[in-house]
């Protein structure tokens, strides 16, 4: 008789079911739901970097400044080295900063990145080439080629945010606090993640991946109303925290022993705090169903008494 094969590295049809029960729970139709193919669930939870590829191209164009370093001279070997320093700094801020404008757009509220990496990518990216351009290019011409290079760093790439996002209508001080939180909450959401990785077991890390989807979901309920914060916080600071301990200390001993009654009470936490997180989440949003419900009564009562 045919049997499915699976191995550490084969789909996991299981992790891929519940997917599609969440989509359809949050109203999403296809692979992307109406965010599209680039929306933030795609992959559930595991995403390529915007522009990914042109920031791994950046990075191999930068070893080409190696060619002149070596091959114009010894006049050349220093202006040739430090241009392919410079740009690869710039592409690994580049890509920091890809990073940081993504995770930007995926919230409801967000501060702007406390550093532009972007457009320091971009200045330096322009000081490469221009001093790469000074090894044969006399005169003010390799300024020109640097000013050209940041101004194409910046079409392909964009500028880094410079605002706050979603902060109108609503007290900045609320707003810092949601955002300080959830911003630790992240933190510790990425510690399970990485932790998990040292357990080397696929069908764990995509378990954890799954409690990662439900605790963003709560991420995402606060940021949309953030009087929910006070509420919720035990869950985006206790409750995270223990189970980012949880895990460390897990995987550190799966990875020795592989035992399956730890594998399975771990399981079994993730179970019970996938179920608590989306309890709480449910229930934050019944609660911001009632207070409209009451704001609209008043109002309609205000309206009749008006005749």
């Amino acid at each position: 008789m045919a049997q499915r094969f699976g191995g550490k590295y084969s789909p996991d049809p299981e992790r891929r079911g519940d997917a599609d029960e969440r989509r359809a729970a949050r109203g999403q139709t296809g692979p992307g739901g109406p965010q599209g193919p680039e929306g933030p669930h795609r992959f559930d939870g595991k995403r390529p970097i915007r522009k990914g590829a042109r920031v791994n191209f950046f990075f191999f164009i930068s070893l080409t400044m190696l060619i002149p370093a070596f091959s114009g001279g010894p006049e050349a070997l220093f202006p040739g080295l430090g241009a392919t320093g410079l740009l690869l700094l710039s592409a690994w801020l580049t890509r920091e900063g890809t990073r940081a404008h993504q995770e930007y757009d995926d919230r409801r509220i967000a501060r702007r990145p406390a550093i532009p990496r972007k457009i320091f990518g971009a200045v330096l990216t322009g000081v490469a080439l221009a001093l790469a351009a000074s090894i044969s290019q006399p005169g003010l011409l390799p300024f020109a080629f640097g000013a050209l290079a940041g101004l194409l760093h910046l079409f392909a790439f964009g500028p880094d945010p410079l605002k706050d996002k979603g902060a109108e209508g609503i007290d900045s001080f609320q707003t810092d606090r949601v955002a300080r939180a959830v911003d630790e909450a992240e933190k510790l959401v990425a510690g399970m993640k990485d932790a998990i990785l040292r357990a080397n077991d696929r069908a764990l890390e995509s378990r954890v991946d799954r409690f990662a989807d439900t605790a963003r979901a709560m991420f995402r309920t606060i940021e949309a109303d953030p009087r929910d914060l006070s509420s919720a916080r035990k869950y985006l600071s206790v409750y995270l925290a223990g189970a980012r301990d949880a895990t460390v200390k897990f995987a550190d001993f799966y990875a020795q022993s592989r035992d399956a009654k730890a594998r399975a009470d771990y399981e079994s936490l993730l179970a019970d705090l996938e179920t608590n997180f989306a309890s709480r989440t449910r229930a934050l949003i019944e609660d911001g169903r009632t207070d409209l419900d009451v704001e609209i009564g008043v109002l309609r009562e205000r309206l009749q008494r008006e005749g």
